[in-house]
């Protein structure tokens, strides 16, 4: 092993400490003090100045904060929830200690999580309190970010430590489905990585070797987040870098001005990042596509150095990284959902490391990709278990996954229970995998009815179906997910049961009705199905999903789409003032963040149908066209914009331009 596997070796070995003691939250919390000189956070203020503070300063903050919470709860209601309802911050990471510091449960919860399903959380989880910068008043005591951080505490505050942390698997309307993990979970998970210098040098190492920073995008109420940017990368000291927003061009800047080294995120990122970097090269010309082509298939091993000529030049190569995420990336993975193979290719070609990774809200994260093998990480391997984790295929194709990191118990509907698992001590996962004969594995699909989108997030069926239940002439519904032509991405789709009344005039109706529909943020329903018959019924009257599932991806003719038609607004007049003023500057936004030449973007083109934009994208220019024309979209139009003239008759309204 060379000299640089051995110093992460024993780098990483740091972890068997906390195998030793109690195996604790609060053993992990005080590892910080092994790392207080390193730089904890950094981040860009409104002044455009790179910022940061190191450990001992969050270690003090935490203290307070913890302290702070302790007075304005009175010290009621020890062990009990409070719900963390916040975005990722220095601040998320200073008040999560503190809650368990001051001797209460971290619930953690979207920030984005409506009034309504923010109470159902707080009712079913019997919370003691919440921590929100949001404007709702709850039903429990509220601890407003703004104040917790503006007091100071009295001296005579003894930490009361609890040892557990809640998250949310499930949405949140009706009965919740909740996972409780310990301490002993969460450091098992932490040394689940002690194995892995083994075969890479480069996810973890000490300051000796180089500046790790590691971008904090993903949410950290998400599993993901929590466990593989915030918890993994604290305890060894670690850099956490905070955007101003996740759109693709705050988080490119961020990653340029401080030289951020890791990057994890969710297939959407890489999807958006690979569709962009061609998008850029064809607005340059022929030439510009060639040549990133070339570069692709060098660095991929497809092409020899004669063959890619300039593009296999370390110039061209940091040429291109630094129009995107900057050319000190080193680590990047993809977790949360799936990650096609042409992303993959690009992203890898292009030269930044991209890895796949596998793991879920009840198991934590159990396997990652760590071959620095780019043949071997085209494959889109999840990789091994990781220290301490087993897998299992079951009959049938199932994954199932023991280990110490499983959670410990779950609360669904206010109610709890242990963790379901099996006599073997495995937690059937629901995911079809493969495993070769290197021992790595492949996810192949799902079992359960669960939909993921791009964004890595869960979509559940019998919560959305809620949400149509009162449209007219419906016998019977069903919301499920059909694959997309050529690639494993799924459309949320709806499948409408109508009864012999209803009329073609009924259904343009029932189009309009599910069109104005104010779905949670992170859905969209891609097409609306009519079936032909009856839908399948169970013997408990559940519409069985995965044969129409079957039929639609077969095309059997049994069910029938209804037609797409443009859903932005088609010709528009405008006053020779609104178009001035208005129109042809939005027209230039949506060119710069489509990163499309003008004349190909037509005013009625849709956002996502006709441009190829994606919700990312759409988070920019939301923020693009509210600082151009000095305003803010109310939350209830955002989402049903979708095109340039949607968009221009929105900013005309609320300017009062006619």
């Amino acid at each position: 092993m060379y000299p640089e596997f051995n110093k992460v070796n024993a780098f990483l070995g740091q972890a068997n400490s906390l195998l030793e003691g109690d195996r604790t939250m609060k053993d992990i919390f005080q590892s910080y003090q092994r790392n207080k000189n390193n730089v904890a956070v950094e981040y860009i203020n409104d002044r455009g100045k790179i910022k940061n503070y190191k450990y001992k300063k969050l270690i003090k903050n935490v203290y307070n904060d913890a302290a702070i919470i302790n007075e304005l709860l009175h010290g009621e209601n020890k062990g009990q929830p409070i719900i963390l309802k916040a975005a990722n911050s220095p601040r998320w990471v200073e008040l999560f200690w503190a809650i368990l510091m001051a001797g209460y449960k971290p619930l953690l919860i979207d920030a984005k999580t409506s009034k309504e399903n923010t109470i159902n959380l707080i009712n079913q989880a019997k919370g003691a309190a919440i921590i929100s910068d949001d404007m709702y008043q709850y039903p429990i005591k509220k601890l407003d970010v703004e104040i917790i951080t503006e007091e100071k505490a009295h001296d005579n505050f003894a930490p009361e430590w609890e040892n557990e942390v809640i998250f949310c698997s499930s949405g949140t309307t009706g009965d919740v489905k909740m996972m409780v993990f310990n301490g002993e979970n969460l450091v098992h998970q932490i040394c689940a990585s002690i194995n892995m210098p083994q075969e890479t040098k480069d996810i973890m190492y000490p300051n000796i070797m180089g500046k790790l920073k590691i971008l904090a995008m993903i949410p950290f109420h998400h599993i993901f987040g929590f466990v593989a940017v915030f918890l993994w990368y604290t305890f060894y000291g670690k850099t956490l870098v905070f955007p101003a927003s996740n759109t693709p061009g705050d988080l490119q800047y961020i990653c340029q001005r401080t030289g951020v080294t890791h990057i994890y995120s969710v297939p959407l990122l890489w999807d958006s990042t690979a569709k962009s970097l061609f998008r850029k090269a064809s607005m340059s010309g022929q030439d510009k596509v060639d040549l990133l082509n070339k570069m692709i298939a060098f660095n991929t091993g497809k092409m020899d150095k004669n063959e890619a000529g300039l593009a296999a030049s370390s110039i061209a190569k940091i040429k291109v990284q630094n129009a995107m995420f900057g050319s000190r990336v080193r680590y990047c993975i993809s977790g949360g959902g799936f990650l096609s193979t042409e992303t993959l290719n690009t992203i890898n070609g292009i030269g930044y490391n991209l890895y796949d990774g596998y793991g879920m809200t009840e198991l934590g994260v159990t396997s990652v990709e760590l071959s620095p093998d780019v043949n071997i990480r085209l494959l889109g391997s999840i990789g091994r278990p990781l220290n301490g984790v087993e897998y299992k295929i079951l009959p049938g194709g199932e994954l199932a996954v023991k280990s110490p990191i499983t959670h410990i118990r779950e609360i669904i509907g206010g109610k709890e229970q242990d963790a379901q698992l099996d006599e073997e001590g495995f937690y059937h996962t629901g995911d079809i995998a493969e495993v070769d004969e290197r021992g790595e594995y492949y996810l192949r699909g799902r079992i359960k009815d669960v939909i993921v989108n791009a964004d890595g997030e869960n979509i559940f069926p019998d919560e959305l179906e809620i949400y149509f239940k009162d449209l007219p002439h419906v016998s019977h519904l069903s919301i499920l997910g059909v694959k997309k032509k050529n690639s494993q991405d799924e459309d949320v789709c709806l499948i409408l049961e109508l009864d012999n009344q209803a009329t073609d005039a009924n259904i343009e109706e029932i189009k309009k009705l599910v069109k104005g529909i104010k779905l949670p943020h992170n859905v969209k329903i891609g097409n609306i199905y009519l079936a032909k018959g009856k839908l399948p019924l169970s013997n408990n009257m559940k519409v069985r999903r995965f044969v129409i599932k079957k039929a639609i991806e077969e095309n059997n003719g049994e069910y029938l789409p209804i037609e797409k038609k443009n859903e932005s607004s088609s010709k528009v007049e405008f006053s020779p003032d609104v178009t001035k003023k208005i129109l042809e500057p939005m027209r230039d936004l949506f060119a710069k963040v489509l990163i499309l030449p003008k004349f190909k973007i037509a005013d009625d083109a849709h956002w996502i149908n006709d441009l190829g934009g994606d919700s990312m994208s759409y988070v920019e220019l939301v923020k693009e066209v509210q600082e151009y024309f000095n305003i803010e979209f109310k939350e209830e139009t955002l989402g049903v914009m979708a095109s340039i003239n949607d968009f221009t008759q929105e900013v005309a309204r609320i300017k009062k331009i006619r």
